[in-house]
C-alpha cells in the first residue's frame, strides 16, 4: 500500500488507515480476539497507519491496539493518538460508560487542554499502549476550548515536535471551520476531518481544505461513510447519518449517488472511500474496522479503481458540489510524496 507524507514532516501515512475506535467497544462489545484479528488483518493487507485515543473505550482502544502491535518493528508503522480528555477516577460510577462505549465506567473523561494536561495525557497513552513514542498527536474535539487549545496545548505539542519527540501535530474534529483556524493560526501540521468532506457533505471546501492547500498542510479524512449511510451499495431507511437516523431526503440523495456509481461500474462505499482523495490536501482516509472481515472488505473497496467520469457525472447531476476538484490525485496509486 502506498504512502503519502504529512507535508513538511517526517511522517508518511499509508493511504488507508485503521481506526481503532470500534475496538474500544464502540456501540457494542468487540471480543478481544476479534480486535487482535482485525489489527493482524490490517497489517497483512499493508496498512501501517493506526489511530486511537484515550476517549475510545476509556483507554480500552489504546490498550488493545498497543497489545496487537507489540513485537512488530516500530519503525514500520505510524500510530496517532489524541489529547484533551484525561481519564480520571469516576466518583459516581453507574456501571456502563454513557458516551457510546460498552465498558465499565470506573473512569471518566475530564477536559484538559493545559500544558500539564497534555503532557499527562501523552504519558498515560504511552503507558496504556506500551509504545515508546507517538508519531502523530491530535487535540481531540476542542470545539468549546479554543483559547486553551490554541494558546497552550498546541504550543506544547509544537515543542515536543520540534524536539523530535512527536513527528506531526494537529487537531481532530467533526467541524471544519475551527480546523481551518488551527491550520492558519497555530503550528498544526495536519488535521483529522470527520465527516465534512464526503459524498454527502463537502462543506470543508469552504474553509479547511483551502487553508491546507494555501499553507501546504495536510488533511486526514475520517467518517467518510457519514455514520453508515454510505457504507452499503443500496442505502436504506433507518440507516444513520452523523449518528442520527438519516432524513428521507438524504437517503434519497445517497440512493441517487449509488445509481450513478452503478452506471460507472463501481459501488457507493467504494466511491465514498475514494472521494476524499479528489482533493490534493487529503493524504489518508482512516476507517473504523472492528473485525478481520471488515478489514478485508474495506481494503478491497479501497483497491477498486474509480473512473474520473464518476465525479464528472455526479457534478453534472448536482449530486456533489461543482467546485469538487476535477479528478483524483490517486489515493490508491500515488507514491510517497
Amino acid at each position: 500500500m502506498h504512502h503519502h507524507r504529512i507535508r513538511h514532516t517526517p511522517v508518511a501515512l499509508t493511504a488507508l488507515g485503521f481506526g481503532a475506535s470500534v475496538i474500544g467497544n464502540l456501540y457494542r462489545v468487540t471480543p478481544a480476539q476479534d480486535a487482535s484479528a482485525a489489527v493482524d488483518a490490517a497489517w497483512d493487507a499493508g496498512i501501517r497507519t493506526f489511530d486511537t485515543a484515550p476517549h475510545y473505550g476509556l483507554g480500552l482502544s489504546e490498550r488493545r491496539l498497543g497489545a496487537a502491535l507489540r513485537g512488530r518493528p516500530r519503525e514500520d508503522y505510524v500510530v496517532s493518538s489524541k489529547a484533551g480528555r484525561l481519564l480520571v477516577p469516576n466518583e459516581h460510577p453507574r456501571g456502563i460508560d454513557d458516551q457510546g462505549f460498552v465498558v465499565r465506567d470506573e473512569l471518566r473523561r475530564q477536559w484538559d487542554f493545559s500544558r500539564d494536561g497534555v503532557l499527562r495525557s501523552l504519558d498515560e497513552t504511552l503507558r496504556r499502549t506500551g509504545l515508546d513514542r507517538l508519531d502523530v498527536v491530535y487535540l481531540h474535539d476542542p470545539d468549546d476550548h479554543w483559547p486553551q487549545a490554541a494558546d497552550e496545548a498546541m504550543p506544547t505539542l509544537a515543542e515536543l515536535r520540534d524536539q523530535g519527540v512527536i513527528g506531526a501535530i494537529g487537531a481532530g474534529m467533526n467541524q471544519s471551520a475551527m480546523l481551518a483556524r488551527f491550520l492558519r493560526e497555530t503550528a498544526a501540521d495536519v488535521v483529522m476531518l470527520a465527516g465534512r468532506y464526503t459524498l454527502l457533505d463537502q462543506s470543508a471546501l469552504d474553509d479547511v481544505l483551502p487553508a491546507a492547500a494555501d499553507l501546504g498542510k495536510s488533511v486526514v479524512a475520517v467518517g467518510v461513510f457519514n455514520s453508515g449511510l454510505l457504507s452499503r451499495d443500496r442505502p436504506a431507511e433507518g440507516m444513520k447519518y452523523d449518528y442520527q437516523d438519516a432524513p428521507a431526503g438524504l437517503v434519497a440523495r445517497a440512493r441517487a449517488i449509488a445509481d450513478v456509481c452503478e452506471q460507472h461500474g463501481t459501488t457507493l462505499p467504494a466511491a465514498a472511500i475514494a472521494f476524499p482523495f479528489t482533493h490534493p490536501a487529503v493524504v489518508n482516509v482512516t476507517l473504523g474496522m472492528r473485525t478481520a472481515e471488515q478489514v478485508v472488505r474495506n481494503v478491497e473497496l479501497h483497491a477498486r479503481r474509480i473512473p474520473d467520469g464518476l465525479w464528472d457525472e455526479l457534478r453534472a447531476q448536482g449530486l456533489i458540489r461543482p467546485d469538487v476538484p476535477v479528478g483524483s490525485h490517486g489515493g490508491r496509486d500515488a507514491r510517497c510524496r
